[in-house]
């Protein structure tokens, strides 16, 4: 998947493509229009840097439903001819996530066009799973014969079956369909069910990887064989040793963590990190020095795992180099440093947004170190960072540092973040935003009402709830 144009943040497109907030109150101020194609193409071009893990679909999803939409740009879309050449779950994956809460909200043509996609398009199992949280027993049974015709009825069609059963997302589809009263559909599906827990007992009974009675060096050749094999196993390796290695093992650990091989060194480390050993910090050190790219990185994990007095300590050493360790230390530092470290902390914050922008992966932890120090000077950054990220999971971050650094966060940020398309950035706002803004006080109550929204949120609008709440 090609990485994403991100509109920039002062534009409407770029507010969505965000999922900010702010996005959708623009949005709704916009001319109908403007704001449906700025909508359309953010669910239609996915927009997010991690789609399996940052959150659009509800906030797409309510959009939708604020701006009465149509969803005939999502029709062409799914059933477009690039369907069957583009197969990549990323490209129909937000689409099928948006109609599905649609569907929960009642709009019959989204859950429409869930069902036509999962009997004929070719991310036919994510179009499913929406299904099975929404539709009814009636919808699901019309879809068994046209899912079940995807697989041949020779053996390794019956094994496809058989695997896709065992690892469906959502189950219900398939367990209605062990008990439909045809016979051929019942019959095939249970036949599968039966192969596919078969199949994961072998697998339990068959288990690869290191046994007991392993000596070290046996644990560090299978990592040494992972990594020919393209897998990076060192982190249960290291996990390994624990189990084979005693004290008479050292001596040939420390060994391995200074001039092993890479599989070896990189396992030497992060067993050595785990353990607290007092030569970790100067092997790391080593590690950084002459290591290869595979070493270093090892080496730094090992480091920030650390939380020792010591590793702490030499954190405010390290954290002037210009370089991966130095980075680390920073990190280390946000996560485990105390007030005394509040500028180097600040300084950290500063320095990767200056030379590695507002979405550098560095700035998760030193957001959260802001927070957690309460630097009240670092808001600035922290207001940049949180308008400028194209990542809604750093920004939710930014926004709980702010909650903690920034006194104009209840009434700033605070007020869009309940719209945001985070629930744990609602939660955060559900908890700060003033009240005093009519705005917040009917999108409190929409969100206490809403079915789709989090448990989490509506906690915390309850919590501010009360008989003193300014009347609609």
């Amino acid at each position: 998947m090609f990485e994403p144009f991100i509109a920039p943040s002062g534009t409407l497109l770029g507010l969505l493509q965000r999922g900010r907030g702010d996005g959708t109150l623009h949005a709704l101020t916009a001319p109908r229009a403007e704001a449906l194609a700025a909508l359309n193409t953010c669910v239609l071009s996915d927009p997010r840097h991690d789609w399996q893990v940052e959150n659009r679909s509800l906030y797409y999803a309510r959009l939708y439903l604020d701006l009465h939409g149509e969803l005939d740009e999502i029709e062409q879309h799914l059933f477009d001819a690039e369907d069957v050449l583009d197969t990549e779950e990323s490209r129909t994956g937000l689409a099928l996530a948006v109609l599905g809460h649609l569907a929960s909200y009642g709009r019959r043509d989204a859950l429409d066009l869930l069902r036509r996609y999962a009997a004929t398009g070719t991310n036919w199992a994510w179009a499913l799973d929406e299904l099975a949280l929404r539709d009814d027993d009636e919808g699901l049974r019309a879809l068994a014969e046209p899912v079940l015709a995807r697989f041949t009825t020779d053996p390794e069609g019956e094994a496809e079956l058989a695997a896709t059963v065992r690892d469906a997302f959502e189950p219900r589809p398939w367990r209605l369909w062990a008990d439909d009263p045809r016979e051929a559909v019942a019959t095939r599906v249970r036949a599968a069910q039966e192969t596919g827990c078969f199949d994961r007992w072998q697998r339990q009974m068959r288990p690869s990887g290191p046994r007991p009675g392993w000596s070290v060096s046996a644990v560090f050749e299978w990592a040494r064989q992972g990594i020919e094999r393209g897998a990076v196993l060192h982190v249960p390796a290291a996990r390994c040793l624990t189990a084979v290695a005693g004290p008479e093992d050292r001596p040939e650990i420390i060994e391995a963590a200074r001039s092993g091989d890479d599989a070896a060194r990189c396992t030497a480390l992060r067993y050595l990190a785990d353990g607290n050993d007092p030569d970790t910090l100067d092997l790391v050190e080593g590690a950084v020095a002459d290591g290869t790219t595979m070493v270093v990185e090892a080496a730094v994990d090992a480091f920030e795992r650390m939380r020792s007095v010591a590793a702490v300590d030499r954190a405010r050493g390290w954290v002037h180099r210009p370089d991966a360790l130095g980075a680390a230390a920073g990190r280390v530092l946000a996560c485990r440093g105390g007030a005394q470290d509040s500028d180097l902390v600040l300084g950290a914050l500063r320095e990767a947004v200056r030379g590695e922008g507002p979405d550098a992966p560095t700035l998760w932890t030193l957001v959260d170190g802001t927070g957690r120090l309460g630097i009240a000077c670092a808001a600035p950054v922290l207001r940049h960072i949180y308008r400028e990220t194209a990542s809604s999971h750093l920004r939710g971050r930014a926004a709980r540092a702010l909650a903690a650094t920034d006194p104009s966060f209840p009434a700033g940020f605070a007020v869009e973040c309940l719209w945001d398309c985070e629930e744990t950035t609602r939660e955060i706002a559900a908890r700060h935003a003033e009240t005093g803004d009519t705005r917040v006080v009917d999108q409190l109550r929409r969100l206490a009402a809403d079915p789709a929204e989090e448990a989490e949120v509506q906690t915390a609008v309850r919590s501010r709830i009360g008989p003193d709440m300014p009347a609609m």
